[in-house]
């Protein structure tokens, strides 16, 4: 992949695109015209349960209107698709099992009201709250055959227990973050579909963003 600039405007079709998006859209459209780069269009629609009938068509009316052309979207391809998030569930499920395999990541099968139990003992005992990682350590076997089984079921990120993480940020410099303030965030859903720290992450690798310019 050559060196070229590429930033993405990546909305979620939750209504019709208000002047913030707007403005995000605008910032990110410049930079990559000032910089010789390409302006990418994706569609976050991992979120089915809010996703509102005609936004996308809206989203994609509403830049055309101010003059917001991008370079690459639904309807322009540019090699790198499909833009839109709800047609690229093959490639999230493949990097998740690449995670499980790897050790990153596990099969949870906890429900929704043992969640909701730990939640209240949690705020009960004034601890902070998060998932207290009780299918971590489910051996894979057992893991793999209560997924056969049909059992629901979630993918979580296992998240190292001690450490930091450094990364570098344009704007603020050098970032850390200790891994101790972080949970083990779900990946995929038990519904199929990938969660935002999930699909944000495979996207902006496969597609080759560079920078990430949010409002």
């Amino acid at each position: 992949m050559s060196n070229q600039i590429r930033v993405r405007f990546a909305p979620s079709p939750t209504g019709y695109l208000h002047v913030g998006g707007l403005r995000t859209a605008l910032y990110n459209y410049l930079f990559a015209k000032r910089n010789g780069g390409r302006f990418v269009l994706r569609i976050e629609d991992t979120d089915q349960s809010r996703k509102v009938e005609g936004a996308v068509e809206n989203l994609i009316q509403t830049l055309k209107w101010s003059g917001i052309e991008y370079d690459e979207g639904p309807d322009r391809d540019g090699g790198f698709g499909p833009y839109i998030q709800s047609q690229r569930l093959p490639i999230y499920r493949t990097h998740a099992h690449e995670l499980i395999r790897n050790g990153h990541a596990y099969y949870c099968f906890c429900t929704p009201e043992r969640l909701e139990h730990v939640r209240q003992q949690q705020m009960a005992a004034k601890q902070s709250l998060g998932y207290d990682r009780h299918c971590r350590n489910v051996l894979r076997e057992e893991s793999e055959r209560r997924v056969a089984a049909g059992e629901r079921h979630v993918v979580r990120m296992k998240v190292p227990l001690s450490g930091e993480l450094t990364f570098h940020d344009a704007i603020r410099g050098d970032v850390t973050i200790s891994f101790t303030m972080l949970d083990d965030q779900v990946l995929i859903k038990s519904d199929g579909f990938p969660t935002y720290h999930l699909a944000v992450v495979v996207d902006d690798h496969r597609m080759g963003i560079t920078h990430v310019i949010r409002g």
